[in-house]
């Protein structure tokens, strides 16, 4: 997740590196889907319950305030138990976040409890200062993370909205996690990390935050399209839903 909601320090128009939406379509497009997808923001604000929050930080041998320098629970606590499940059943070599933050931690967490020997994670925010905030932190916990900056620039092929600049990746991944960039900057703007999908490995999977959205929905349905060799399953987890793209062939 990047900027935390409700801090003023990471504010959103800072964190697309002066590019503002294209045009006047974009715009209303981002109005549009505002408005059509308001019970789904409301009901992002429930993060999930203090017991089910409590039990993940006992798993992952993290404090009780592990995130509050971040501004608290800023992702859902469904969407962390998925990620966290996934990294100790499966034990990902390589993995690439767009969208640093608590997801970063509990990643980072769940690598360190997996025990696996990973080569690589990597995770991009689009917002500089909020990037080395994320990086200090997961040090702290004696953690390693990646955390590099990554503005956002026009995105690639057919898709509309922004993108990250993120330059030279792994030459294959084994789980990439899309928590960015923010709907704000076009309601298809994370149906961009297609163009990594080909970088998966075979039973490498991609997990796309906040799913149900209306936006979100219908990037998964362009996947779907797009994408025959990878099986797409919505997941229910916690208030927005996750989508799980796994590649089969």
């Amino acid at each position: 997740m990047s900027a935390p909601a409700g801090s003023s320090a990471y504010a959103q128009e800072d964190s697309v590196g002066g590019i503002a939406p294209n045009g006047l379509v974009d715009l209303a497009m981002v109005g549009a889907f505002g408005l059509i997808g308001a019970p789904f923001l409301l009901k992002g604000l429930y993060g999930g319950s203090a017991e089910r929050r409590r039990k993940l930080l006992d798993r992952l041998e993290l404090p009780a305030d592990a995130f509050d320098s971040l501004g608290g629970w800023s992702a859902d606590v469904g969407l962390l138990e998925l990620i966290t499940d996934h990294i100790l059943r499966l034990k990902p070599a390589t993995i690439v976040e767009f969208g640093s933050g608590v997801s970063t931690l509990v990643i980072a967490a769940a690598l360190r409890r997996s025990g696996a020997r990973y080569s690589s994670f990597i995770s991009f925010e689009q917002n500089e200062e909020f990037r080395g905030h994320t990086s200090r932190l997961v040090e702290s916990h004696g953690l390693r993370a990646d955390v590099r900056h990554a503005p956002l620039t026009k995105a690639p092929g057919p898709w509309e909205g922004l993108w990250y600049d993120h330059g030279p990746l792994p030459r294959h991944i084994d789980l990439l996690l899309v928590d960015g960039p923010p709907w704000t900057v076009h309601p298809f703007t994370r149906g961009s990390a297609e163009s990594l999908f080909s970088k998966l490995r075979i039973g490498g999977a991609v997990i796309l935050d906040d799913a149900a959205r209306p936006g979100e929905r219908l990037v998964a349905r362009r996947w779907r399209r797009n994408w025959p060799n990878f099986d797409f399953t919505l997941e229910r987890v916690g208030s927005k839903g996750a989508l799980v793209g796994r590649r089969l062939r």
